[in-house]
């Protein structure tokens, strides 16, 4: 428009003019798509208005769908759902949509759907879909748990050797009891079938696993919390791997907060406040174990319709370590892991999926101390 009126009139100054002003204009839009490209990229939400992460504008009202498992190992959501400290937390803008779920895989499905915002998660999920999105969808912005895993084997099982040509299951292909699984199977000289051994194993969802168990149609499992705990005290297995055991210190990050990147990006005032309440419930049920105990056996009934037995909580909880920490050298030492199982198609570079500014900054404003590396 500017180009056609110049030309009619005739006026070679005002043209110039004209043609600079346009020109400004269209290397300014160029830089503003540049830069949302970046962050899509990249997921620096902290640095993409050169903001800091404790001064993120209100986003305002928004549904957060946050996914996580009916599993002690989640027992932050489930305490703090139950509780209404996340509702405190996100405050009364924000909308949460809960989601339950029995493994990982399926979240990353409802991730890359756009059917879910965040969700509590096990580590190695977490990295087969930053790596299956190319580095784009997923962040990890906190932990949530370490420990709470164990391989249970019939009581006539004391050595690996003797798991030659045994059903064990998993909970799911690619999750991280099944990525722990095959390697430790894999390290002791008896590896899964799809590793050149004779081990079948066989995801099957935790519940499932457990009555094929006691119907000896299964040989052992390697489950988070409650269900080792379940297939020992129902099942009559003994635990032959505690899985902190295999870990430096045994530290291990088995469930940690990751957030749809976008969302990320969108939304980084409701994510401040997620990780937020993240922290203060793993700080909530540190010092109020057996109100948090009861509240985790509350939640648990509600989804599945089934409490814990006593002893089954009594023996479960105590074996799950709640931390904000999402330990990042345990999730790339597991990453490292599943890509020598064949089950990543690269060894990936995971700098990008750890975005822990955010966490760092809610931690700085509680006077608690950083997490890294």
């Amino acid at each position: 428009m500017f180009l056609t009126e110049v030309r009619r009139g005739g006026n070679t100054y005002l043209k110039k003019i004209l043609i600079l002003i346009a020109l400004m204009v269209v290397a300014s839009l160029a830089v503003s798509c540049g830069g949302d490209d970046d962050k899509e990229r990249t997921g620096a939400t902290t640095t993409a208005t050169g903001a800091s992460p404790t001064e993120f504008p209100d986003s305002g009202p928004v549904t957060l769908r946050l996914g996580y498992f009916a599993n002690v190992t989640h027992a932050v959501p489930l305490v703090g759902l139950n509780n209404g400290m996340f509702a405190q937390e996100l405050g009364g803008k924000v909308t949460i949509d809960p989601k339950t779920f029995n493994a990982g895989p399926d979240v990353i499905t409802a991730i890359f759907a756009g059917e879910l915002d965040a969700s509590y998660i096990g580590q190695s999920p977490a990295v087969n879909g930053y790596v299956q999105s190319d580095g784009n969808d997923v962040r990890i912005v906190s932990g949530a748990a370490s420990g709470g895993a164990a391989l249970v084997v019939k009581s006539e099982i004391t050595e690996p050797a003797q798991l030659s040509g045994k059903r064990i299951a998993s909970p799911q292909l690619g999750n991280t009891q099944d990525i722990a699984l095959r390697n430790w199977l894999k390290q002791n000289g008896v590896p899964a079938e799809e590793n050149g051994g004779d081990v079948s194993v066989i995801p099957t969802a935790n519940a499932d696993a457990l009555t094929a168990f006691k119907n000896g149609d299964l040989d052992g499992a390697w489950a988070p919390e409650p269900w080792a705990t379940r297939l020992v005290q129902e099942g009559g297995g003994h635990i032959l791997v505690d899985e902190k055991t295999l870990w430096p210190n045994g530290q291990f990050a088995t469930t940690v907060l990751i957030v749809r990147t976008e969302f990320l990006n969108d939304h980084p005032d409701v994510v401040q406040k997620l990780v937020g309440a993240n922290v203060k419930t793993v700080q909530w049920i540190k010092k109020h174990g057996e109100e948090a105990k009861a509240l985790v056996n509350q939640q648990i009934e509600e989804i599945t319709s089934k409490a814990l037995p006593k002893a089954v909580i009594d023996t479960a909880f105590p074996n799950v370590e709640l931390t904000y920490d999402p330990i990042q050298s345990s999730v790339e030492t597991a990453a490292k892991q599943a890509y020598d199982l064949g089950l990543l198609r690269e060894n990936p570079d995971l700098a990008d999926l750890f975005s822990l500014d955010i966490l760092n900054a809610v931690l700085a404003k509680q006077e608690l101390a950083p997490v890294s590396r």
